[in-house]
Formats: structure tokens, C-alpha cells, sequence
């Protein structure tokens, strides 16, 4: 019975705090488990750009209001000579890119995956 209270408890807890709160909560799981993110960025079908070892990407806030900017940012490894793995010399850097002008895929590196 005090194992049902207690996960109703938590349960009416997390449902009490705002959107932005349960998100910062699911960011904080997240990098806690260590996601390991990819970032591929194609300039039509050719492959230009690889970023990797990425937590999250971020999306832009206008500096007046709520609304959202049209490109991401984020930290991550460049992959200079886009062999799929982090090289010495090849260190973690800032990024942004647009939506509007480029292709680009984000996942989940696979574990024990040369990429």
C-alpha cells in the first residue's frame, strides 16, 4: 500500500509542474544517461558537415517574445575528415545551422558502432 501512495504521489507531482519544468526534468534525465548524438549536415546529397558526441541541440528564442528562431545550435566534436570518429586534433566546437538551408539528420550513435 505505501508503494502505490508513494508512486501516486510522485505521479501527481510531476503532472503539477508546468511544461517547461517536466522538460528541463527529461533534459536532465537525458544528458544523465549519455546520450551520444550525431549531426549530419548535407548540402543536397553529399555529405558536408558531421558533428558528434552531441547531448541536445537547442532551438533559438527571439530575444522579444516566446517565438521560436529558424535554426538550432549545439556543442559537439567536428569530425573534420568525416571518418566517424573523433581523431586527435578534432575538438568540440559550437555550432548553429538553419532550417531553411540545409538538409540534416540527428540520431543516437549506436553503441559499439564506428558510426
Amino acid at each position: 500500500m505505501k508503494k502505490i501512495l508513494v508512486v501516486v504521489s510522485l505521479l501527481l507531482a510531476v503532472s503539477a509542474c508546468t511544461q517547461e519544468t517536466q522538460n528541463k526534468f527529461g533534459r536532465a534525465i537525458q544528458n544523465w544517461t549519455g546520450t551520444d548524438g550525431v549531426l549530419e549536415i548535407y548540402a543536397g546529397e553529399r555529405l558536408v558537415r558531421r558533428f558528434m558526441e552531441i547531448d541536445k541541440l537547442s532551438t533559438a528564442i527571439s530575444t522579444k517574445g516566446e517565438s521560436p528562431r529558424p535554426y538550432r545550435f549545439g556543442y559537439g566534436v567536428l569530425d573534420a575528415n568525416l571518418n566517424g570518429k573523433v581523431d586527435n586534433g578534432e575538438g568540440k566546437v559550437y555550432f548553429e545551422f538553419s532550417d531553411y538551408s540545409t538538409s540534416y539528420v540527428f540520431f543516437e550513435k549506436p553503441k559499439n558502432s564506428a558510426l
